[in-house]
């Protein structure tokens, strides 16, 4: 009896302390943690990293990773008891931060819209219509993933969009053509972030345009920060390598490391999934097949999709044009007002929109309309579309949920000052010649280990600027080393198993999440190290770089052709 007195006693005074408990992470504090801890600071993405791999299970690995921050912050030295409670009670508020934030409640709601977009599509039989059209041509190993690596290319202004968009649609074509799911995800995670980084028009481009211009501000040059975006990219060489060996596997049909081993499943088995796989779906997405007296319709699938697209491009465009109009830039206003479709006003649009609003209103769209087709066509009722469009948006909870620690985990190592650290320990005494190798490969441990370019970029550039102009002044120097942030940004969160992207392109893929980061690590790494021996260390020592680009291509084709071996059918 004196029981329940005292549980309720607990469960107040845990009310108590959650009600008054509202700490979230505080970046600003990184310096001065970088310097506390030190080391130290790697835990937490060591622990996420490292347990993901041993128990196979990214949930408790992000949710063990982020408590480990969490702890160290709320210790005070080493107070365990306050490590434990208030450590515990951080990380909720951390999780709770992370969906109050608007961008990244965007991304979550974007995810479950159009995973409810792709369910109404496959219950009309549009998604098995598309899949046996594209068959027809893509009807081979090689067909199937070269389609697959176009329509990466063609999704090119939004790396997320990309993820969520050219699984769903591929992935019975490539099922059906013995392609493993790890292939198939390694395709559309290389030429999702990849495409998005160097495109002229993407939702990337006006960050990086920003960090340039910052950064030459700092320093007093004076030019036009989108010419010089555009001039880092024959400087981006892991993006422009990665694209290019995709190409080399599908055509030359050889793969090496665990990629072959998971390709030779596939081909000579059928398994497209180890038998150990825990693909990235929930039950929710299984069960989505049209009835057999349905006549499947290509149009059911490209007239919602063909809306997703055309609403994100229309919603880029005006959500962007609407914040530079209540900016006050005047140049921009003025160029906006005389010139609305010039190239560059698209450009700058682009580039101020919120893409994680636009991209959820674009699935919304797409999804309503989805379900008024199947509706009107007489294919379901009304009760049985929004059921299927819910059960959708069930199949992407544990995406969600995936999300959410990952975001997590990149604000508490932010406040613990991880990439400060790095930063610190990595940049010291660097030869003219290795400065934009350093800078990739420092770039790269920073984003592996935060699991964000975005964030990477935003550390790196303002201290590779100001350090490459000291070095050497001359202007095609300072554009490689940007090129440099951008591209090994882009690499590290291209390997990590806590990136965001990489997380997507598993779910797109319905692919297991640690599969997918293993078998892809492998080609990252290998074309990361083509990208310093034959990129950025000839471009270091003046080697022209219609030189360098081509003979890195080759050096791309070379390493397919003498590391892999061929895959038959």
């Amino acid at each position: 009896m004196h029981r329940i007195p005292t549980v309720m006693a607990l469960a107040v005074a845990l009310v108590t302390l959650l009600s008054g408990y509202a700490f979230a992470a505080d970046a600003s504090l990184g310096p001065v943690n970088a310097k506390y801890y030190g080391a130290w600071t790697l835990i937490p993405p060591f622990v996420a990293i490292v347990l993901a791999f041993m128990t196979k299970n990214v949930i408790f690995s992000l949710f063990i990773g982020v408590f480990s921050g969490c702890f160290m912050l709320e210790s005070k030295g080493f107070n365990i008891y306050n490590g434990i409670v208030h450590g515990f009670l951080r990380l909720s508020n951390e999780i709770l931060a992370s969906l109050a934030d608007p961008w990244n409640a965007g991304i979550v709601l974007q995810c479950l819209a159009i995973g409810g977009m792709i369910a109404v599509v496959s219950k009309m039989g549009g998604a098995k219509a598309i899949a046996e059209a594209l068959a027809r041509r893509a009807n081979s190993p090689r067909s199937s993933q070269f389609v697959t690596w176009i329509l990466g290319i063609l999704i090119f202004f939004d790396d997320y969009a990309n993820s969520l968009t050219v699984g769903p649609i591929m992935r019975p074509v490539t099922d059906k053509m013995k392609v493993s799911r790890e292939k198939l995800a390694f395709i559309i995670d290389a030429t999702a972030a990849p495409i998005a980084g160097i495109a002229l028009i993407s939702t990337w481009v006006a960050y990086e345009i920003g960090l340039i211009r910052d950064g030459f501000q700092a320093v007093g040059i004076e030019a036009n920060a989108y010419g010089a975006f555009v001039e880092t990219i024959p400087y981006r060489f892991y993006n422009i390598f990665i694209l290019c060996f995709i190409i080399a596997t599908i055509f030359l049909l050889r793969e090496f490391g665990p990629m072959r081993k998971a390709e030779m499943r596939a081909r000579t088995s059928g398994k497209v999934l180890g038998d150990d796989a825990k693909p990235m779906v929930a039950d929710e997405a299984t069960g989505l097949e049209p009835d057999p007296n349905i006549t499947p319709s290509i149009w059911y699938a490209i007239i919602p999709i063909g809306t997703l697209i055309v609403a994100a491009f229309l919603g880029f465009y005006f959500n962007g044009r609407d914040v530079i109009m209540a900016g006050s830039d005047a140049a921009i206003i003025a160029m906006v007002k005389e010139s609305p479709l010039s190239f560059r006003v698209i450009q700058e649009c682009f580039g101020a929109s919120d893409a994680s609003v636009v991209l959820f209103q674009a699935a919304l769209i797409a999804g309503i309309l989805a379900v008024l087709i199947g509706i009107c066509r007489g294919i379901l009722k009304l009760e049985q579309a929004v059921s299927i469009w819910v059960q959708g948006v069930k199949s992407l909870n544990i995406t969600a949920v995936i999300l959410l620690l990952a975001w997590s985990l990149s604000a508490i190592i932010k406040e613990l000052g991880t990439a400060t650290y790095l930063v610190q320990v990595l940049s010291d005494a660097i030869p003219a010649f290795l400065l934009s190798s350093i800078i990739f490969i420092l770039g790269s441990f920073i984003s592996f280990a935060t699991g964000t370019s975005y964030g990477t970029m935003g550390i790196l550039m303002p201290l590779a600027i100001p350090l490459a102009y000291a070095i050497n002044p001359e202007h095609s120097y300072v554009i490689m080393n940007i090129g440099a942030v951008l591209t090994g940004a882009i690499f590290g969160d291209h390997c990590s198993p806590i990136s965001d992207t990489t997380i997507l392109s598993s779910m797109g893929s319905a692919c297991d999440h640690l599969d997918h980061v293993r078998t892809q690590i492998v080609y990252a790494l290998s074309v990361a190290s083509v990208t310093i021996l034959f990129g950025y260390i000839p471009a270091g020592l003046g080697l022209p770089i219609e030189i360098v680009l081509p003979a890195g291509l080759v050096a791309i084709v070379v390493l397919v052709r003498v590391a892999g071996k061929r895959v038959e059918a």
